[in-house]
């Protein structure tokens, strides 16, 4: 069976394990994130996956931290939690994982090396990328956008809770317009926060596609990765 993509790279938001709650981590976003990773294994992709830390902190909304490095820092350990219960439910569901970290904290999860993050993709083991870069300053849409070129990812998926890109927030806004193709350089002047510019910039500058789409439904996934344009897409040829 030929796939679309081979290897996919999937950048989560925090946000997404907190489910209906708002903050935190809830077991059954957990679960459901956790069943659409596993389509795509079962359909024949290796997955790379980077997640947020927003659940836990977000240190620039609170205007508690006046060093925004030592908040950064607080985010990308934020990120290792989240990739520790994404791999306790994978490991429930009978997904092997591997957690590799920016950050070294190795009687815990791996420190990433590049080496071992393609080994254990051959594997098919799905790799989790947590800390972010490791640096302050750099979001976890770059460090999606980092990683995935780092493992020749064929594609960068967004997960967001709708459909794709609009111009505008289609759950308040009934009469968004949705984009179904666009260029990167589109996505930059319109400003339409698919992911920060730093990360679209990295993927044009490279040529990584990013496809922006709700994953909460696994069936939208498998479609993607057999060939269905579901979500939208940003790349050299959109617009």
């Amino acid at each position: 069976m030929t796939i679309r993509y081979s290897r996919i790279l999937l950048k989560l938001s925090g946000e997404a394990l907190a489910g209906a709650q708002g903050f935190g981590i809830e077991p059954e976003a957990l679960a459901r994130i956790t069943a659409c990773v596993r389509v795509a294994v079962e359909t024949g992709a290796q997955v790379g996956i980077v997640i947020g830390g927003g659940n836990i902190h977000r240190g620039a909304q609170t205007g508690i931290f006046t060093d925004r490095v030592r908040s950064d820092h607080m985010g990308m350990l934020a990120t290792l939690m989240n990739a520790l219960a994404l791999s306790e439910e994978m490991g429930r569901q009978g997904l092997e994982s591997r957690i590799m970290s920016a950050l070294e904290v190795p009687r815990v999860v791996e420190t990433f090396v590049r080496a071992r993050a393609l080994k254990h993709l051959d594997h098919n083991r799905v790799v989790l990328f947590a800390g972010g870069t490791g640096c302050p300053y750099f979001t976890t849409d770059t460090t999606a956008a980092l990683r995935a070129l780092e493992i020749g990812a064929d594609v960068l998926i967004k997960a967001t809770k709708v459909d794709g890109v609009y111009d505008r927030d289609p759950v308040r806004y009934p009469e968004a317009v949705f984009f179904a193709e666009l260029d990167y350089d589109e996505v930059l002047s319109r400003n339409l926060k698919v992911m920060d510019a730093s990360a679209i910039a990295l993927c044009r500058d490279n040529g990584l596609e990013i496809r922006v789409m709700n994953i909460n439904v696994p069936e939208k996934l498998r479609g993607l990765l057999m060939g269905e344009d579901i979500g939208s897409r940003v790349w050299a040829g959109g617009g």
